[in-house]
């Protein structure tokens, strides 16, 4: 059973930063690309950042980019999205998800939420003003 366990949430104010931790148990994240979405309430499920297996690649949504970073540590089996910058926008539940089968790569793949295998519970993060 993989459990995708999210942590590093919480109460920030605006222009503040956060780092948001997936760690996995059950199988390793090393072959897996990784991405994190994010849902605020009455709003659909949104793509934030992706990271490809290798670590090699990454993407950030256009929203977001120059404010967050993603990185992983698969001695860890750890994935990393850095936050900085914080605006009240942010505020949404964030998810970390596993793509095991990995039959595409680029930006486009990474935003769907139909690519991915595993979801985290997701950890609140709000932003206030």
């Amino acid at each position: 059973q993989v459990q995708l366990v999210e942590s590093g949430g919480g109460l920030v104010q605006a222009g503040g930063s956060l780092r948001l931790s997936c760690a996995a148990s059950g199988r390793t994240l090393s072959n897996d690309g990784m991405g994190w979405f994010r849902q605020a309430p009455g709003k659909e499920r949104e793509f934030v950042a992706a990271i490809s297996w290798t670590g090699y690649s990454t993407y950030i949504e256009d929203s977001v980019k120059g404010r967050f970073t993603i990185s992983r540590d698969n001695a860890k089996n750890t994935v990393y999205p850095q936050m900085n910058s914080l605006k009240p926008e942010d505020t949404a539940v964030y998810y970390c998800a596993a793509d095991r089968h990995r039959t595409g790569s680029g930006r486009y793949y990474y935003s769907v939420p139909h690519n991915y295998d595993y979801w985290g519970q997701g950890t609140q993060v709000t932003v206030s003003s």
